[in-house]
């Protein structure tokens, strides 16, 4: 096979996998080939994998089966920025780097099985039966709609409603032990559009410590235009986005500056923001929406 024919067949099965589903179309989209060549690649592919992929009339798409076992081997990082970013085939080819290029890496790796259940279930808007590892209540049996996934720069969780706490919170993925998908419809305000934290967009101002002896140098770090960099966050996100770059995010500035280069100039916008009590600085903030 080519190259270009492998990367197709790698994006199929990646989609077929993650998403639980599979059409022609999306094949076409994805590498602007005619029908006639996607027919092909779904022929081949089917050839290589004969258990792995069973046609739904009803649905008018190719599924995973029961017996569904991947051909590539995909790796975590590359199958989170597909789904984070919405490109990538999630295979690596193994091709030489144009120039050296490393990075801190992740120490914390979820299964792609379990991954895939909750994609797979966002994707086709059904509830889950989970296991969940607390750290705060330990091991407990969930019910929830899982509706979009986050990463907080250390590891990754997923956004769900919580069908026993009647709202909606954060389940950190590698604590996920089982996952079951539950037939049967979800209700509308279980969907992610009934998120009040994830619609409600923050604006963050971040400034360089005032405590820092020569602040243009964090000016020229982040390109700040003014003394300030204006960013914005989701509410649901907010917190985990100030913890990342240790934003001292006291009104009165007085965490240490020399691990907090910057601050939150205006940290009234944190107020009604479940997450903020992860930022820097907010103390023992009721966490009731998140599950650490």
């Amino acid at each position: 096979m080519s190259q270009t024919q492998r990367e197709r067949l790698a994006f199929l099965e990646l989609r077929a996998f993650f998403t639980g589903e599979l059409r022609r179309g999306d094949i076409e989209a994805r590498f602007g080939v005619k029908p006639a060549a996607a027919s092909r690649d779904l022929s081949l592919y089917r050839e290589i994998a004969p258990g792995n992929l069973g046609y739904d009339p009803a649905g008018r798409c190719y599924r995973p089966t029961e017996a569904f076992e991947p051909v590539h081997e995909f790796h975590a990082e590359r199958v989170l920025a597909w789904l984070l970013q919405g490109f990538g085939d999630g295979l690596d080819l193994d091709l030489k780097r144009a120039a050296p290029c490393e990075g801190p890496g992740r120490l914390i790796k979820p299964d792609l099985g379990r991954l895939a259940m909750i994609t797979r279930a966002m994707c086709a808007r059904r509830a889950l039966q989970i296991s969940y590892l607390s750290l705060s209540s330990g091991p407990s049996r969930r019910e929830i709609v899982p509706v979009a996934l986050a990463d907080n720069g250390l590891r990754w969780h997923v956004r769900a409603y919580d069908r026993g706490r009647e709202q909606f919170a954060d389940f950190v993925l590698t604590r996920i032990a089982k996952a079951r998908m539950i037939e049967g419809e979800v209700a509308e305000h279980e969907m992610l559009q009934s998120d009040e934290q994830w619609a409600r967009i923050v604006d963050l101002e971040l400034a360089p410590h005032p405590g820092i002896a020569q602040p243009k140098a964090i000016e020229a770090d982040y390109g700040m235009q003014g003394g300030v960099l204006k960013i914005k966050a989701r509410a649901a996100l907010a917190g985990y986005v100030l913890r990342l770059w240790s934003v001292d995010s006291t009104a009165d500035h007085r965490l240490d500056p020399s691990s907090h280069h910057l601050w939150l100039r205006n940290p009234e916008t944190l107020y009604g923001v479940e997450s903020a009590a992860f930022a820097p600085g907010r103390g023992e903030m009721a966490v009731a929406a998140i599950e650490m």
